[in-house]
């Protein structure tokens, strides 16, 4: 008892910090399903907000951009950020290896107006030797898989520094070369990391304004950008819809993110401890 009253200053200090982050969420959530126009005036309970956001065709058509983008900006950087993250792990040496580092690894901490202003400089040129449009769909994606490589390359990084080498040399003592290796071994292994990289990379894909803005072309208007100039115009009840959803579907595919991490885990456990019994 005297354990628990010791404690709850800790608990206190805990919920007030759950509080002032998750608070503003609940009641964003809650207020989608206010009936009034003003989007801070409770007025009575209805869906009739989220039926305006599904006829509004603009909002919809942003979403749709935003998802394929956000889709193919995670799979190209998950991609790439393996590569880049093997190259930094498994070759002891080669030239310019701290170079390359560094410059994968530079957009996390460099401002995201300075990137997209060098992106869009970059487009403009390669448009007007390439006598090709230096905005659109294309350069967004381009634009966020340059910036999310590096997040994937970190996430990717720190899970095979830490992976066993003598599971691969075991492998390949038996006669399998290193791509079989890698697909066989290495990946299922680094699975875990793959799944986190690819939803940090489609998180903040679907979350970006700033780079996008440079880069957007005029029928290529992302979501976060539709709902960053309505809100200037005044918030309406179909933001808050809109946050909803989005909630509610971050939080489905975190979990389901959390799900296939803890089975992939639990199965490497398990495999470890059946290894160890034949070998004992």
């Amino acid at each position: 008892m005297s354990a628990l009253r010791s404690r709850w200053p800790s608990w206190l200090i805990l919920g007030l910090g759950f509080a002032f982050l998750y608070l503003p969420v609940f009641l964003l959530m809650v207020y989608s399903f206010n009936e009034s126009r003003l989007a801070t005036v409770w007025s009575g309970f209805s869906f009739k907000w989220y039926g305006e956001l599904f006829r509004d065709r603009q909002m919809l058509a942003a979403a749709w951009i935003s998802i394929k983008v956000a889709f193919w900006t995670a799979t190209a950087a998950v991609v790439l950020g393996t590569m880049a993250a093997l190259a930094m792990t498994r070759m002891r040496s080669f030239p310019s290896k701290t170079l390359f580092g560094a410059l994968i690894t530079a957009p996390l901490v460099m401002p995201e107006v300075i990137i997209g202003l060098s992106l869009l400089l970059m487009f403009v040129s390669l448009g007007e030797l390439l006598n090709m449009t230096p905005k659109g769909i294309m350069a967004i994606w381009i634009a966020h898989v340059t910036f999310t490589l590096a997040f994937v390359t970190v996430v990717v990084s720190s899970r095979l520094s830490e992976l066993d080498k003598s599971l691969e040399e075991a492998a390949m003592d038996l006669g399998a070369n290193r791509i079989k290796v890698f697909f066989l071994i290495t990946l299922p292994i680094i699975a875990p990391a793959l799944v986190s990289g690819w939803l940090l990379a489609f998180t903040l894909s679907l979350d970006d304004v700033v780079i996008a803005s440079f880069v957007a072309g005029p029928s290529s208007t992302t979501l976060p950008m539709k709902v960053f100039s309505s809100v200037r115009l005044g918030l309406s009840p179909k933001i808050n819809a809109l946050a909803t959803l989005m909630i509610v579907v971050v939080s489905l595919a975190a979990f389901l993110g959390w799900w296939l991490m803890y089975r992939e885990e639990k199965r490497r456990q398990r495999d470890m401890q059946m290894a160890l019994q034949d070998n004992g």
